[in-house]
């Protein structure tokens, strides 16, 4: 038979579902599962994003511009100068979810062969973006000691080599909760400049910052306009994973002008998300501020629990709803299935996510998970007193 590509061999499997067969297969078998595993907020989404598609009276479903639409791209950049990212809607080109902005990008700005830098653990599809393009991933690997903070700009510029075209961060991170300070975002900005790199920012938790911190997007830095690239979603913000929905925003024109070469090739974006994801932008202050008590809360009460367990490691999460937890075990992907085939108490186990997928450094992550607290807090503590009996019969 024909076979298939190298590329496509070389794609990794996704860890947030590739334990979804193990999954279905436990509820078929009468079990209730609390999903730890993927970053589905359970909030409902603003009211007058779902009454924009099922009040409109389109006749003809028609494309949008490549860029995606006007009205959506005007409104947008009027959100992004509110929180001091001076762009226009020129500089913004909408997409179908952040993740085809990161692949149009990828292939917009390296070719094969080519480098990309990136804080590790991170954003599992980081991977799969970089294979399907041809690129290298370096990891500037952070620490669960250090709450995952960046190195040190000395340990980082030693990873820059002549082959090096970008560094790529998210900001608040996905999957440990990690939020970049100022002078995170300005030494990167530095280096960017200095090495004449591009510095990409993935934004989509922009919102999600707790404990009176502040997001800082790479975009309020002033001197890297030719440097600095946002990619962006509807998909946390207002809790529209379905709408697919994304963007990218820079004020790089040869970036834009080369991204939209790709983009034509889909044609548009889709049309009936973007009516959504515009009138998403009416979404008042009062829904923000009730879903970030609402997950600090969650967030407060999951670490608080997880520390009562005696062998585990846990950084605090200071945005996004996600953390890393580090187990007493040794192989966290045979955890999780046994998880779901073999544990559970009156019929309920947990779904994880094991963490050796969001890192590229061969044997790292073996004994960690991700956890998305995007239950209830009354969910939450169970799941953890299910993770708490599971480890104390779990044998590796």
């Amino acid at each position: 038979m024909p076979t298939i590509s190298k590329k496509g061999h070389d794609m990794p499997a996704s860890p947030i579902r590739k334990l979804v067969p193990y999954a279905e297969q436990a509820v078929k078998n009468g079990k209730s599962i609390y999903y730890l595993n993927i970053g589905q907020p359970d909030i409902k989404t603003p009211e007058v994003a779902l009454n924009a598609v099922k009040q409109n009276d389109i006749e003809i479903l028609s494309y949008s511009r490549s860029e995606g639409s006007d009205s959506y791209r005007k409104k947008l950049a009027k959100y992004y100068n509110s929180h001091n990212i001076k762009v226009t809607y020129e500089d913004i080109i909408v997409t179908t979810g952040a993740s085809e902005a990161l692949l149009f990008l990828f292939s917009s700005t390296m070719d094969p062969g080519d480098e990309v830098i990136i804080s590790e653990p991170f954003y599992a599809n980081y991977i799969a973006f970089s294979t399907a393009s041809g690129v290298k991933v370096v990891p500037a690997i952070c620490d669960i000691d250090d709450n995952f903070a960046l190195p040190s700009v000395k340990a980082f510029e030693k990873l820059i080599t002549p082959k090096t075209k970008a560094i790529l961060i998210c900001n608040p991170g996905n999957p440990t909760g990690y939020l970049y300070s100022k002078e995170e975002i300005e030494q990167l900005a530095e280096i960017a400049v200095k090495h004449d790199l591009f510095l990409v920012a993935d934004e989509v938790y922009r919102e999600f910052v707790y404990d009176g911190h502040k997001h800082h997007s790479i975009m309020e830095e002033t001197n890297i306009d030719e440097h600095a690239v946002v990619i962006d979603s509807v998909s946390k913000r207002y809790s529209m994973c379905g709408a697919r929905v994304g963007c990218l925003v820079t004020k790089n024109k040869l970036v834009r002008e080369t991204f939209l070469k790709f983009a034509q090739a889909r044609l548009s974006p889709p049309t009936y998300a973007q009516i959504a994801s515009e009138a998403a932008l009416d979404t008042p202050q009062s829904y923000f501020d009730d879903v970030i008590e609402e997950y600090v809360g969650r967030r407060d009460i999951l670490i608080s629990e997880l520390n009562k367990i005696e062998g585990i490691k846990v950084a605090k999460p200071k945005g996004a709803f996600y953390c890393i937890v580090e187990l007493p075990i040794k192989n966290s992907d045979h955890f999780a299935k046994w998880l779901l085939e073999e544990f559970h108490i009156n019929n309920e186990t947990i779904m994880v996510a094991p963490a050796d997928g969001f890192y590229s450094t061969p044997g790292t992550g073996l004994n960690q998970i991700r956890i998305a607290y995007v239950l209830n807090k009354e969910s939450l503590i169970k799941a953890v007193y299910i993770l708490k009996e599971a480890l104390k019969v779990y044998k590796d």
